[in-house]
């Protein structure tokens, strides 16, 4: 069976905590945020190095590394995002299909060890990305391409959610 792609708009967890994993995004201050995604880099190199990090546990989930390519990915992602945001007046941020990524990338082939080096590595970078972020850049803004407003305040805890919840995916 197929992943069935995600087309859910998950803004609303920066306004209420997430029945899933429990985090309620908006709530954390986002000057906290790059802490709580170095602590949760080592257990996301714990999830890899399980025997069964590239099995399915259903055919419609994504296996432990999958779910880590996508976490790679937003890494990567949120830190163009944020760079774009310190950088430029308002900019729009152009549209990204998870989904499609999954399947151009091949996220179900990647070697388990590989993409734990390579999640730790890209979300060091983001650590350090929001750690150097200066007291009166939190304001800034970006658009996503469906509109949706974000302040880099935001984007950080929605950004946040995202490496929580998919952590708490893996772990069950």
């Amino acid at each position: 069976m197929d992943i069935e792609p995600d087309t859910k708009d998950w803004t609303w967890v920066l306004h209420e905590a997430c029945p899933e994993c429990g985090l309620a995004a908006g709530d954390v201050p986002p000057t906290e945020v790059a802490h709580r995604v170095q602590a949760d880099l080592p257990r996301w190199s714990a999830v890899l190095e399980r025997p069964d990090a590239r099995e399915r546990p259903a055919p419609g989930t994504w296996s432990p590394t999958e779910y880590a390519c996508h976490v790679r990915d937003v890494h990567d992602l949120f830190a163009e995002r944020m760079r774009l945001m310190l950088d430029q007046d308002a900019p729009r941020f152009a549209n990204w299909d998870q989904d499609e990524t999954a399947i151009a990338d091949d996220y179900a082939s990647q070697d388990a060890a590989t993409v734990a080096a390579q999640l730790v590595e890209a979300g060091e970078g983001m650590v350090e990305l929001l750690g150097a972020i200066p007291d009166d850049a939190w304001h800034r803004t970006g658009f996503r391409s469906d509109g949706s407003e974000f302040t880099v305040a935001t984007l950080a805890q929605y950004y946040l959610h995202d490496i929580a919840h998919h952590l708490h995916d893996v772990r069950g």
